[in-house]
């Protein structure tokens, strides 16, 4: 039958869904007979146990839903697909149950072995590790250092409000901040551009729902703000979009948009930010912002790129993270 393969499909996803949650082997009985992502996905298992462990926290139950993107029949008897996998794991941390979402994509090849099909090869996409730009400082963001003064941004009334203009200090709203982040953790505001990399976009929307004053200068390299598209050209400063923009933004900035950065997670409020720097080489490449707590206090974070609401924050669950991994914890002031 011409859709044999997708019998396959759901025999993998049922085992994508068994392995978040149960780190027994196997048996040998995988529908996968890529053999480089059987033994990653082995060594993924004993990390996640170890991981739940050091977070005196047990899996209970991962509920994952499927959705295909992508099929191309590359020829007789093999085919490839693009998988959306939605997943809901539940776990419980002392005494009290919590449950994280994310939404991860994976790239499958699918081959005819006789009468049925296996999964000969997985590729797994890793959205959150991608280069960064590494900015220069600007000290007068007005001009370009060739004399000239350059003009100030179009600003977009209708996505930024009145609050794009206001220049004296104002409360952060904390909770707005998150409200916001859970309402567009899985999707995107039509109001906005959306990125492939859209992690930096997604924080700065929800700082700005919480509050935070745009800070115009005209130059892509300094402030923080957005404007759109303006002819077909990205109208957006860096810290805007970039991970490694907003934390230098975040860690040099005085007024308007500020931050403390503090040593541990544990002293962060709702509304704070989390970067993320896999490699340890001082460039950072993911950007989260807390919206809730654990049972032992610890943040729970969301994010785009890889869609997540209420993932625990250190993101060892993550095919990104490295032994090499650096954050940087900053609380956002409690006036902007």
């Amino acid at each position: 039958m011409a859709d044999d393969w997708k019998k396959t499909l759901s025999v993998y996803v049922n085992e994508q869904n068994q392995d978040e949650v149960d780190y027994r082997a196997s048996g040998g009985g995988s529908v996968v007979t890529d053999v480089d992502h059987l033994l990653h996905r082995g060594e993924r298992k004993r990390k996640l146990q170890a991981w739940y462990h050091g977070r005196r926290a047990v899996p209970l139950r991962c509920e994952t839903r499927a959705k295909l993107i992508r099929e191309i029949e590359k020829r007789a008897g093999e085919i490839e697909v693009d998988l959306q996998l939605m997943r809901k794991i539940h776990y419980e941390k002392g005494g009290a149950r919590h449950q994280e979402e994310r939404i991860d994509r994976q790239r499958l090849t699918l081959q005819q072995d006789g009468l049925g099909w296996t999964i000969s090869r997985v590729e797994q996409r890793v959205p959150e590790r991608h280069p960064d730009l590494v900015l220069p400082t600007i000290d007068d963001p007005t001009h370009s250092g060739r004399g000239e003064v350059l003009p100030r941004p179009f600003l977009n009334r209708n996505v930024l409000g009145d609050r794009g203009a206001a220049s004296r200090s104002t409360p952060y709203r904390r909770e707005e901040a998150v409200l916001y982040a859970d309402r567009w953790w899985d999707g995107f505001n039509p109001e906005f551009a959306a990125f492939e990399v859209d992690c930096t976009n997604y924080i700065s929307q929800c700082l700005f729902a919480g509050g935070a004053p745009i800070n115009y200068t005209g130059k892509r390299e300094s402030g923080w703000w957005y404007k759109g598209y303006i002819g077909g050209r990205e109208a957006w400063s860096y810290s805007w979009s970039v991970s490694n923009a907003l934390e230098r933004y975040l860690a040099q900035s005085q007024t308007g948009l500020h931050a403390q950065a503090l040593d541990r997670p544990e002293q962060l409020q709702l509304g704070d930010v989390i970067v993320y720097d896999w490699d340890g080489n001082g460039a950072y490449q993911h950007s989260t912002i807390v919206t809730a707590f654990d049972a032992g206090g610890m943040p729970l974070v969301n994010a785009h790129t890889t869609p997540s609401k209420h993932r625990y924050w250190d993101y060892q669950d993550s095919y990104a993270w490295t032994d090499q991994t650096v954050y940087r914890f900053f609380h956002i002031a409690d006036r902007l």
